[in-house]
């Protein structure tokens, strides 16, 4: 491993990352404070993207950067009140059902509305282009810009969390709902607003996560598992923990998917010869390339045999 290519999957990886917390983030929320796992939260992201698309075609992709969110937030926002609360008092069970059904709602409509190929969602001229050189190898804004983005939502949560009265209430009203009612604050409002918060942050994902990569009815779904990976390996709940578990899982896929060794190369190097006679040999040719999609989900097992609350997690389930 060369530098150049420790440098290069390092930034690449990087901000894929953060892209997985800008997503994660919004899920971590709303289960740390709600208690409500939202199975529709890329659906949000999906829906985020497409908004943006047709936003910037109107007035452009900087102020659909800024209208997007807002729009899914209520969205969000709305669904909360008039569908989510009306199960919440029936457990998990119904809210992660009500949620499963928003995500194929949402997908039916977003296929009914824009259609059910790809749309062409371009970066904007000030995102297009190399943000600078390194080893000869162009890092492009896009990536600069995600991870910039992602890094002042984080320290926005942060400080909106532990430095404001509203952070206050939303931790108050979580623990203690009856006494923050007895205060004047309306709970239910409360836990409104932190749903489309989190709605509202997969929705920006989607914004800058459509662009950079595709704007497809599949981005929802192809997308779906591996947050809940990011959200379980983190610890449920923990904002600080999905963000680690999202460096480590886009770093993990990153540096696998250009490493070509395998098994019975390793083994050749140690003077062992592998062919297809011997036992095992369809898994021994396998290269680190060739299984790093299902990395994370291994990761994630090894995750819940030896430390089910995850990395920074504090609840078991």
């Amino acid at each position: 491993m060369n530098m150049e290519f420790f440098t290069i999957s390092l930034l690449n990886g990087l901000s894929y990352g953060l892209l997985l917390f800008m997503l994660s983030a919004g899920l971590t929320l709303i289960f740390s404070m709600m208690g409500v796992l939202n199975f529709a939260h890329t659906s949000f992201y999906m829906v985020g993207a497409y908004f943006a698309y047709s936003i910037s075609q109107v007035v452009g992709f900087w102020w659909a950067l800024l209208i997007a969110p807002m729009l899914v937030f209520a969205m969000g926002a709305a669904f909360e009140r008039f569908c989510l609360r009306r199960v919440h008092k029936f457990g998990h069970v119904p809210e992660l059902l009500i949620t499963f059904g928003l995500s194929y709602l949402l997908l039916e409509l977003v296929q009914l509305v824009w259609g059910r190929s790809a749309v062409q969602y371009p970066l904007p001229s000030g995102l297009q282009g190399a943000f600078f050189t390194i080893y000869g190898t162009d890092f492009p804004k896009s990536r600069a810009f995600i991870m910039l983005l992602a890094m002042l939502m984080l320290l926005s949560i942060w400080l909106l969390i532990t430095r404001t009265r509203i952070g206050l209430v939303i931790q108050a009203a979580l623990t203690h709902p009856e006494t923050v009612q007895s205060l004047g604050h309306n709970v239910p409002r409360v836990f409104m607003l932190v749903f489309g918060g989190g709605a509202a942050l997969a929705g920006l994902a989607g914004v800058i996560g459509g662009n950079t990569f595709i704007t497809e009815p599949s981005m929802a779904g192809s997308i779906g598992a591996i947050i809940f990976v990011v959200v379980v390996v983190g610890g449920m709940g923990s904002l600080s923990g999905a963000f680690l578990a999202s460096l480590l899982i886009g770093l993990l896929q990153t540096f696998a998917i250009a490493l070509d060794h395998s098994a019975m190369s390793v083994l050749a190097q140690m003077g062992v010869a592998v062919g297809p006679a011997t036992f095992g040999y369809p898994l021994l040719k396998l290269t680190i390339a060739q299984v790093a999609p299902i990395l994370p989900y291994l990761l994630l097992v090894m995750m819940l045999i030896f430390r089910p609350k995850g990395l920074l997690g504090t609840r078991e389930g």
